[in-house]
């Protein structure tokens, strides 16, 4: 059973009939909806795709709808591209029209980066390909020297090397778009360019006010600012996303190997999820097979214990969508035979606040020792198994839960798979029973294996998991409860 979960990101690609179901049968664990491009349209066409789809396969998929954020771009070229010489004087004016740009100067976006820069900062435009350094600063007009040129066309993305843009995270499209992605029945939402705590708490209270409560929260890391405050953003979200592009930009591509590991172990430790993004099979947007590099990124991503790894342009327009989710799949598959950060004692000297907390971690601790084959918690909101994946263990972990947004948020956590279970409707004499027949049904186990369930006394409340039992497959007495 593969551990470390898939992302794709859909697009015109997805959307060729049956595309979508060969996705799925690959090994599709979650969809993004990337409100970078696409209409309100596409974006519900591919929502709806996504539920029927995975009700045809009896699957559960995860839905998250991905804000574009204040991604800074030039604006457009008069007539066409245009070639960018080393040494050439460059002139990027805010008040240009957005059309009007020439061989010498082009709008930009975003209308307060003359505010943002100063004499001596490098300007990095369409991911670093070409590079401008700030010779002066004069009302809306920022005059450059090329030191790295090439071709440059319309509407490519800037960065500031090292960060510093002050643009806030939730743009006036991002609030309109996130409204969209509530209607859609998003699970989560991936927030873009957060620099603190801060924007991803503006971001929840305005989650709230369009009625998504239940949906979580996704904190994009992709600012340098970002990485500095990694651990207050990683408390105030649900889950982060290493984004890899934007990123390596603002830092340095030599930083990102070392800042993805941190990033993740953070995660971990902070009982969060994180998934890895960008790049990561991006030669099959148009070859049947990654490369070696990519594979290796990948392996390496599953060894530092992502709970997910993420494709993007490779299924969203690439020619073989599905062989990509197929090799990602294979590649995490083998990598995770090699995990060997098996730390079940990691967390012995950790003091918890909660019960149900230190019930999932007792359960772990045990299911490490004594040879159990699964390990099922009855849960209400799904935070009982995002803490039993934090310590690694190879026993599946399955989350039962009445709630199909539970079942769907907790597809992203690594090692968690979602059972609809209604513990309301059993008698509670029978829950043990009829849990474990329904685990017998699947394959999940099988008459003298060992299962640990934890449940709570209050079946149906939130945060009432209280107990753990420790049961054999066929071997219990008709009162067990």
């Amino acid at each position: 059973m593969r551990r470390t979960k898939i992302v794709a990101t859909l697009g015109p690609a997805t959307d060729k009939p049956k595309v979508l179901d060969a996705l799925i049968e690959a090994g599709l664990d979650a969809a993004r909806l990337n409100y970078s491009h696409g209409d309100r349209d596409e974006h519900e066409a591919r929502a709806r795709a996504v539920r029927r789809g995975a009700k045809r396969a009896g699957r559960e998929l995860a839905l998250i709808g991905d804000l574009q954020g204040p991604k800074i771009r030039l604006q457009r070229f008069r007539d066409g591209p245009i070639f960018l010489k080393e040494d050439a004087r460059f002139v990027l004016d805010t008040a240009l029209a957005a059309d009007a740009g020439d061989a010498h100067r082009v709008g930009v976006t975003y209308k307060a980066l003359p505010k943002d820069v100063k004499r001596g900062d490098t300007l990095l435009i369409d991911d670093g390909r070409i590079a401008l350094k700030v010779e002066r600063v004069a009302g809306t007009a920022i005059t450059t020297t090329v030191i790295a040129g090439g071709e440059l066309s319309n509407n490519k993305g800037l960065n500031r090397e090292g960060g510093g843009l002050s643009a806030r995270a939730l743009t006036a499209k991002d609030k309109r778009d996130m409204e969209h992605a509530v209607l859609q029945g998003c699970d989560y939402i991936a927030l873009s360019f957060p620099r603190s705590a801060e924007d991803v708490i503006a971001a929840r209270r305005l989650l709230n006010k369009l009625g998504g409560e239940s949906i979580g929260i996704i904190a994009k890391i992709e600012r340098a600012e970002a990485v500095a405050a990694a651990e207050e953003i990683i408390d105030a979200s649900d889950g982060i996303m290493v984004a890899r592009g934007d990123l390596g930009v603002e830092i340095g591509d030599s930083r990102l190997p070392p800042v993805q590991k941190q990033l993740i172990k953070r995660a971990r430790r902070h009982h969060r999820f994180v998934i890895t993004a960008t790049q990561m099979m991006n030669s099959m947007i148009d070859a049947p097979l990654p490369t070696r590099a990519e594979v290796f990124d990948v392996a390496n991503a599953v060894l530092d214990g992502t709970d997910a790894v993420m494709l993007s342009g490779e299924t969203s327009v690439g020619r073989y969508p599905d062989r990509a989710v197929a090799a990602m799949a294979r590649v995490c598959i083998e990598a995770e035979k090699q995990w060997t950060e098996y730390e079940p004692d990691s967390m012995l000297d950790a003091s918890f606040n909660r019960v149900d907390q230190a019930i999932a971690m007792s359960a772990i601790y045990c299911a490490n020792r004594i040879g159990v084959k699964a390990i099922v918690a009855l849960t209400e909101t799904g935070a009982v198994t995002r803490w039993m994946s934090r310590i690694d263990t190879d026993i599946p972990i399955f989350a039962l839960a009445r709630n199909p947004q539970t079942l769907r948020r907790v597809t992203l956590y690594r090692g968690v798979q979602p059972m609809a279970f209604d513990v309301t409707a059993v008698h509670y004499s029978e829950v043990t029973r009829e849990v474990l027949t329904q685990l017998t049904a699947v394959g999940a186990v099988k008459r003298g294996d060992r299962v640990i369930l934890t449940k709570g006394d209050l079946h149906g409340h939130s945060g009432g998991t209280n107990g753990m039992k420790i049961v054999t497959v066929g071997d219990f007495v008709d009162n067990v409860g």
